[in-house]
């Protein structure tokens, strides 16, 4: 249990950089709603859009902000801008942070998405909660199959982990694996 306990500790001090999805779509910030839709619409979007002004990311566009802001109010998305609805001021995280770090800002700012900014403080990426949820699920997977793997390993070698006997009938108490008498002088 030590080993995945430090093997979870290592995962989610990985850097923002080795999970995030690179060149996240921007959009200027006099566009319309309707082509920051558009902009979504495409292949390997995130549901979002960073709004640039003068070169610097100024705000986030994201699908509930059109929902939530526009649609619902039956606003017509080619007649709104985005610099209208987006996102202000735009809460980033340098890519040399930690996914553990984004988590906790995404959790303290209750955002669903962090840009990622370089050293120069310019967007390279972007993360979101399901990025951090899949990384997640398969460091869960990983330590379910070395946990398997475990207990593979200390059945193969017929040991009681009390006594040392060899036995071909272990029985798993608590996570030990236990011979028939062992486990009989546990019941007196």
């Amino acid at each position: 249990m030590t080993y995945a306990k430090e093997t979870i500790q290592l995962e989610i001090n990985v850097p923002v950089r080795d999970i995030m999805r690179r060149n996240p779509k921007t959009i200027d910030h006099r566009e319309t709603v309707a082509d920051a839709a558009r902009m979504m619409c495409g292949k390997d979007s995130s549901g979002s859009c960073i709004v640039i002004q003068d070169n610097a990311a100024v705000g986030i566009v994201t699908e509930q902000d059109i929902n939530c802001k526009v649609v619902a109010k039956d606003i017509k998305p080619s007649e709104a801008y985005v610099h209208e609805i987006m996102t202000s001021p735009l809460i980033t995280l340098h890519a040399d942070k930690t996914v553990e770090e984004a988590a906790h800002l995404m959790i303290k700012n209750r955002v669903r998405r962090l840009p990622i900014i370089n050293e120069k403080g310019i967007v390279i990426g972007i993360v979101s909660v399901r990025d951090i949820m899949a990384v997640s699920t398969e460091i869960n997977e990983l330590i379910g199959e070395l946990a398997l793997i475990n207990q593979t390993d200390d059945i193969d070698s017929n040991m009681c982990s009390r006594c040392g006997r060899m036995s071909d009938d272990l029985r798993n108490i608590d996570g030990s694996l236990i011979c028939p008498q062992c486990n009989e002088e546990d019941r007196i």
